[in-house]
């Protein structure tokens, strides 16, 4: 065999040649221990040397060490493969490398098998800790496995309340949403909601609802029934609710709709009554959806989930525990919420006076 077969690459002691320091050194700088005091220079000398070298931390040596291994473990539903949810895996591994992890990520597609197995996996490898994810937001059976390390639940809620967890703050959302249109002029405004406000299991639903609600209170408006519709979240239930909202002997000048692809159904109701968007009726969304809302025409006015600092806030919960469930800074059972911010395009306008000679039946 040749040297070239047997050579297992640069070792520790090479770097500490090339950086001009101790092997000890070495080792206290590139495995970021705590306590230790050196200078600006002598890190990067010591990081570019390992860089020019090649050389390698071993990961299991450091497990075998320290008890946890260099990585934070990632598991999602349907999160990687979500139109446009992926930011939030995309906010926790810019976070997670900053502090100088890789992010192990799996996508079950909802098969519990595969998550207990994945969990099983990450759990003996000895993560850092997990990041548990939602596609969309709503309460979860949280596996049991998760209490035995430092774990966060993202875009969703812990069902049992032993796990802090990260989620949009759907009522500032739908607030949000409705004091737009109340600013823009509009009295008559419709919801159609992407579930019914008693489905606990769904708190985007009750949230957006709640603050749709809310900001008409504060305006002084009494909510007419008529104009509040429980949807699908799909566009053909935005399409037909939006008809059944127009026929109305008082239609509305307003629809906010809970979600984009609702939204889309509204655009098309609308067009085919002959009225227009947002000369007739002003539309106004939820989500963000980056392959819909900004290529409606007109641009869809919309609330944006904020995937990426969701994702950033999740991995820095996980850095900052250091054991199980209810040993953590965030404490077990804390939800954090996280603002919507408005996404203002061109589907807002103040209520057409001259309306009523485009048909509305």
């Amino acid at each position: 065999m040749s040297r070239a077969g047997n050579r297992t690459g640069p070792t520790m002691h090479d770097v500490a040649a090339a950086a001009g320091v101790s092997q000890a050194t070495v080792s206290l700088v590139l495995n970021d221990a705590s306590g230790t005091r050196f200078s600006e220079e002598t890190r990067h000398r010591v990081q570019e040397s390992a860089r020019r070298l090649g050389y390698r931390t071993n990961a299991h040596a450091k497990v075998l060490r320290g008890g946890v291994a260099g990585m934070i473990g990632f598991v999602g539903d349907f999160v990687a493969t979500a139109p446009f949810a992926g930011k939030i895996i995309e906010g926790a591994q810019a976070r997670a490398w900053e502090a100088g992890l890789p992010l192990l990520t799996v996508n079950t597609g909802g098969d519990k098998e595969l998550e207990e197995s994945s969990l099983e996996t990450m759990l003996s490898y000895k993560v850092a800790g997990v990041v548990y994810a939602g596609m969309y937001h709503r309460v979860l059976e949280v596996p049991e496995v998760l209490g035995e390390v430092s774990a966060v639940v993202l875009n969703s809620r812990d069902a049992s309340g032993r796990l802090p967890s990260i989620a949009p703050d759907e009522e500032l959302g739908g607030y949000t949403a409705t004091r737009h249109l109340l600013d823009a002029g509009h009295r008559r405004i419709g919801m159609i909601n992407i579930g019914t406000p008693d489905d606990v299991a769904l708190p985007a639903a009750a949230g957006r609802r709640a603050g749709y609600l809310r900001a008409l209170a504060e305006a002084g408006i009494a909510p007419d029934p008529q104009l509040l519709l429980d949807g699908d979240g799909e566009v053909p239930g935005g399409y037909a609710n939006t008809l059944e909202l127009m026929a109305a002997d008082n239609p509305p000048t307003a629809l906010f709709c809970a979600n984009d692809r609702t939204a889309w159904g509204a655009y098309q109701a609308l067009e085919s009554l002959g009225l227009r968007v947002p000369e007739d009726v002003s539309v106004v969304g939820f989500d963000n959806q980056e392959t819909l809302a900004p290529n409606l025409r007109p641009g869809l006015t919309t609330l944006e989930l904020p995937f990426a600092e969701m994702g950033r806030r999740a991995v820095e919960l996980v850095l900052a525990g250091d054991g199980p469930a209810g040993s953590r800074p965030a404490g077990p059972g804390r939800t954090e919420l996280f603002e919507c911010p408005l996404i203002e395009r061109q589907s807002v306008a103040p209520p057409n006076p001259q309306r009523a000679r485009y048909p509305h039946k």
